[in-house]
């Protein structure tokens, strides 16, 4: 009964009854109850009709839950249909709203009782302004700063709603307001400035009162970084700012103040200002801390509010200079301030907190990147041989007057730089391939996860030492080796003190010369190996391990130069490969992969004082060296090896070796294929199930890195390997109808399936690798048709493996063309049955999905006749397959989908079938694609989005379908062309879809597609703005709009690292030419 009254909103609500449901809602009551209510009020917010009841609460109720939901409920109506409403509603609703905010803000008591509700309301108000302001609301401006000079505590909340105003527009307006009302509404927050200016300095010359400076102060910091700058240099404000800054209570605001005024860089008209207010802040600054602190102790030791004035401190000091450091080059005095500010930085980049050694690591970056940019000039000749590590000297005497200024500079700079690069050693952040870490037991242990903030920061700090190593190769050398032998006498000995410099020295790998390089690894390498002879303890010994590994890894150049550091390198892995610390034996085989990887050569040719390649000693030895590792580091050992004998150029030496390093697993799979002979049931064994997947997985590793080389061992147990499949899927499928849905889940089965999915993997890694061999594909692919694909198709569903797709995506792939006529079998054994797995909801089967969607895009790609040749319901399949993968809320999968169909339109546009095929699919495509683009779950896939709706608009505006597209016998009406029967279409399509645009502003969206579709950047920004004017864009995070302009910086970046030598790890770049 209390409901059915509520709900009825033709007369004013009965608010104490409200009152009561609110309650029950946040109430301890019982479920039930608390259901009810969300369920009624549900229902109250639903109703469109709601926010006329919005006053009549507020005026009556005392309860801050139910005032909170009325104004949700005003907020809906604001946000997506303030414009729709009658000008009376708005102003009525305006004009209350202010005034319960100026009512309740007037007089102390209150405002502080109701602070909640009044920045609840404050926010309301904003919400209304970016309707309202300036348009219908040009007194807004004047109005409030005149309210803010009658009461102090107006004044406060005032300045509370300037600063929401100015965050709104300048913080939060990309992608929640279109593009010409952001522009409008700056241009009216710059005009009205003036008054607000006034009323800024006016609180802080004469104001007693601490709430409202900080106040003022915190909205003064969201306004300085748009103001124009005549505001700041040409009143009172930046000498009222540096009077206040001595004052504790209000330091941290003022810092951020005039953090703001230094980041401010516009042309050169006030730099004489900048200089004067560095020079006074300094002066201040050193009575509030003096340069000598300790800052790491004073941080660890401080308040929240200390540490937030060395946080900002750090961030004044690095937005100042990355914005007039230049300035204050120029006079002695100057300087002196400048080294000093940097002495600071540099004792604040000590501090042992993330957030403060981000800020102060940043600047560190772009300020080195700048001083070595000065010297390594990319038109310089020696730049191009940057990969090979070449340094670009400056030859004094060249050109005086072109080199003195910036050698002079370089001085200036030697010193901070110098502290910088001890700083970056100290503290050099943790490399991807060091696996072992101290845990908070202060144990060493395997990590078990990576870290990726760790990873972002030391490739920023991996970059600025780079650049500090260019800058003055001897004195990064210095430090380095002094630091070393700090280590060695055991004066500075601790595991962080040999990581942080052992990973220093990995991370400037390619940037020395050769020459140089070499002397200072081989003082390295001697040192490290020494220290690993006379440390004790095993702890010890796997950290002083994991680090000689990661150098070793880092220089592959050096390895390559000298054999016997290589060969001593590798044995002394494969004695850390008997080290029983699963990090350390983890570590060994990674870094032997990554060494063999670039040196693979060596190991295969006689070296000087050897009898034979490095690569036979090994293959003999091989059993006693494996014989301590795990299965999986086993497999990782196959690889390397596999590498090393595909660069063997003989193939009768190849194949001996082969067979060498597969006797192992290849005696097993004899034993077990002959016990099996006599007895089938003997492969049924766990242990036996367990043998057998570990020899395909040895063999999978192998195949990973010979490629095609690995022919002939495969040939040698494939057809076995297909029985044991095959007999291992009769297994399952017994298994399964036996015990029903729960033994696809007992142990026996996943081990079987295991085994399946690893001889689907060895088959699909060997044909993937195998390069320009033809013929391979014809030998491997018929015996497979029955017991893989027709195994699949005779399957329950839980037993069939997703391998088998992907499988059929590589060979199709990678033979193209040639499988067109094996399509046709392809299709009847997998389509039908994966489609009824994967279409009955959006969770099941999360593997087959994704591969499902890859084979038929590998077929669309390279056998597309194949699909023309389907029938018309077989078609019809599979383009609502393809609607249905990109309906997907699962980002790969959607994006499968879209690229799928691009590949579709543009194939079948090609084809004689483009009438047909448009004929039928158009407008449903059409359709499906603006309902996933305006949705706001699929926002991943808006660049794929557009380019579908691109060719779409263009191929109707090019007449490339020369057949209506509307249905003839519905209707009457002939249009001209498909063109305007699509205009037509798409606007009543978003029209009925968006009851809050009016159709002037849906045909003009409709029209732009028209105009703008040959212009994708001008295209994609027309759908951008159209998302956010339909308000499904709001208040949402929208960077996936921008996803594309994201790609193209970055790609950027990359060809700019790859000029500067050791930017880029040298063993991240493939330079097989080097390893001769």
């Amino acid at each position: 009964m209390a409901a059915e009254k509520l709900r009825d909103l033709s007369h004013p609500m009965d608010v104490a009854l409200l009152d009561a449901t609110v309650d029950a809602f946040y109430g301890t009551g019982s479920k039930e109850e608390r259901a009810a209510a969300d369920h009624i009020l549900r229902d109250l917010q639903n109703n469109p009709d709601m926010w006329l009841q919005v006053v009549h609460i507020l005026c009556n109720t005392t309860n801050l839950n139910t005032k909170f939901f009325a104004l949700q409920v005003l907020e809906g109506v604001i946000k997506y249909r303030w414009n729709a409403l009658p000008a009376e509603q708005r102003d009525g609703m305006k004009n209350y709203i202010s005034e319960v905010i100026v009512k309740l803000s007037s007089d102390d008591i209150s405002f502080r009782r109701e602070r909640l509700y009044v920045n609840k309301l404050n926010i309301i108000l904003v919400q209304i302004l970016k309707h309202e302001w300036p348009a219908r609301w040009r007194s807004f401006i004047p109005d409030l700063v005149a309210a803010a000079k009658t009461s102090e505590t107006i004044c406060e909340n005032c300045m509370v709603i300037l600063k929401l105003l100015s965050e709104e527009v300048f913080d939060f307006s990309r992608g929640e307001m279109t593009q010409q009302k952001i522009k409008e509404l700056k241009q009216s927050l710059n005009s009205e400035f003036q008054l607000i200016h006034e009323l800024c300095l006016y609180v802080l010359s004469a104001s007693q009162r601490a709430e409202l400076v900080r106040a003022t102060l915190s909205t003064l910091h969201a306004f300085l970084s748009w103001i124009p700058l005549g505001y700041i240099f040409e009143s009172m404000l930046l000498e009222l700012l540096l009077n206040f800054f001595p004052v504790t209570a209000y330091r941290n605001l003022t810092l951020q103040c005039l953090t703001e005024v230094a980041a401010l860089a516009f042309g050169e008209y006030y730099n004489k200002q900048y200089v004067k207010m560095y020079s006074i802040f300094m002066v201040q600054l050193q009575g509030i801390v003096p340069p000598s602190t300790n800052f790491l102790e004073a941080y660890a030791n401080g308040n929240n509010e200390e540490q937030a004035f060395i946080q900002n401190l750090a961030l004044f000091f690095t937005s100042f200079y990355k914005s007039h450091i230049r300035l204050l080059e120029s006079s002695q005095e100057s300087i002196n301030a400048l080294l000093m500010g940097l002495e600071y930085l540099i004792n604040i980049s000590y501090v042992d907190d993330t957030e403060v050694f981000k800020v102060c690591l940043d600047y560190w970056n772009s300020l080195v990147l700048a001083l070595f940019e000065a010297h390594h000039n990319l038109d310089n000749p020696a730049a191009t041989a940057n990969m090979m590590g070449v340094q670009i000297h400056i030859i004094p005497g060249l050109n005086d007057a072109h080199n003195s200024p910036l050698m002079q500079r370089r001085q200036l700079y030697a010193g901070p730089m110098s502290k910088l690069r001890l700083l970056m050693i100290c503290r050099m952040a943790k490399p991807e391939e060091v696996l072992i870490v101290e845990d908070e037991n202060g144990n060493i242990v395997r990590e078990t996860m990576k870290d990726n903030d760790v990873l972002v920061q030391y490739k920023i700090m991996r970059e600025t030492l780079i650049y500090l190593a260019h800058l003055d190769h001897e004195d990064t050398e210095k430090q380095m080796l002094k630091k070393l032998s700090q280590q060695l006498s055991g004066e500075d000995y601790t595991w962080n003190n040999l990581n942080t410099l052992c990973w220093a020295i990995g991370s400037i790998s390619g940037s020395m010369v050769e020459e140089q390089e070499n002397r200072f690894l081989v003082m390295v390498i001697r040192d490290l190996l020494n220290l690993c002879e006379i440390t004790k303890g095993k702890d010890n010994k796997a950290v002083i391990a994991s680090n000689i590994m990661y150098v070793v890894g880092q220089y592959p150049r050096f390895l390559r130069a000298h054999w016997k550091f290589l060969k001593t390198v590798v044995n002394k892995l494969f004695e850390f490969m008997h080290e029983i610390h699963p990090g350390v034996q983890d570590m060994a085989c990674d870094t032997f992969l990554k060494i063999v990887q670039k040196c693979k050569r060596k190991f295969v040719t006689v070296q000087v004082g050897e009898n034979e390649p490095f690569v036979s000693e090994l293959l003999t030895t091989l059993p006693t060296t494996i014989a301590d590792l795990e299965p999986h580091q086993i497999h990782s050992f196959y690889e390397s090896v596999g590498t090393m004998i595909q660069a063997e150029s003989d193939a009768i030496k190849r194949d001996e070796y082969l067979q060498r390093l597969m006797q192992l697993p290849n005696q097993k799979w004899a034993e077990i294929i002959g016990q099996a002979r006599q007895s089938v049931d003997f492969l049924k064994d766990p242990d036996v199930i367990r043998a057998v997947l570990n020899i395909l997985q040895t063999n999978t590793s192998a195949a990973t890195s010979l490629g095609t080389y690995f022919l002939p061992q495969i040939s040698l147990i494939f057809l076995d390997m297909l029985n044991v499949y095959r007999m291992y899927s009769e297994l399952i499928s017994t298994s399964i109808a036996q015990g029903g849905p729960y033994a696809s889940r007992t142990s026996i089965v996943k081990l079987l399936r295991s085994v399946k999915r690893e001889t689907l993997k060895l088959i699909e890694t060997f044909l993937d690798k195998a390069e320009g061999q033809p013929h391979i594909g014809k030998q491997f692919v018929p015996p497979m048709m029955d017991p893989v694909l027709g195994d699949y198709a005779r399957n329950l569903p839980d037993a069939r493996e997703s391998e088998v797709l992907s499988l059929f995506a590589t060979i199709i792939n990678k033979y193209k063309g040639s499988m067109i006529e094996d399509v046709p079998r392809i299709f009847e054994a997998v389509f039908q049955c994966t489609l009824e797995m994967i279409t009955k909801n959006f969770e099941d089967y999360p593997e087959h999905r994704l591969k499902f969607f890859s084979l038929l895009r590998a077929i669309a790609a390279n056998c597309f006749p194949a699909l023309i040749h389907l029938s018309s319901e077989q078609l019809k399949l599979v383009i609502d397959s393809i609607i249905w993968a990109f309906r997907h809320t699962e980002r790969n999968i959607a994006e499968t989908g879209l690229n799928l169909l691009i590949e579709m339109l543009k194939n079948f546009q090609a084809s004689e079938f483009c009438n047909q095929f448009f004929r039928t699919y158009f407008l449903t495509i059409e359709q499906e694609i603006f309902a996933v683009l305006t949705d706001t779950f699929h926002k991943p896939g808006f660049k794929l989005h557009v380019l579908v709706l691109q060719h779409l608009f263009c191929l109707v505006e090019s007449d490339g379908v020369t057949e209506p597209l509307w249905d003839v016998a519905t209707v009457p009406y002939p249009y001209p062309n498909n063109g305007l029967f699509i205009r037509e279409y798409t606007i009543k399509l978003l029209s009925s879809s968006f009851p809050n645009m009016t159709t002037t502003e849906v045909t003009q969206f409709v029209n732009g597609l028209f105009e703008s579709g040959q212009d994708l950047p001008l295209f994609k920004n027309h759908i951008r703005d159209f998302l956010v004017q339909s308000k499904e864009f709001s208040a949402q995070d929208n960077k996936d709009l921008y996803a594309d302009e994201a790609a193209v910086q970055r790609e950027k970046e990359r060809q700019r690292m790859l000029s500067i030598p050791g930017l880029i790890a040298p063993n991240e770049i493939q330079d097989e030419m080097l390893d001769s």
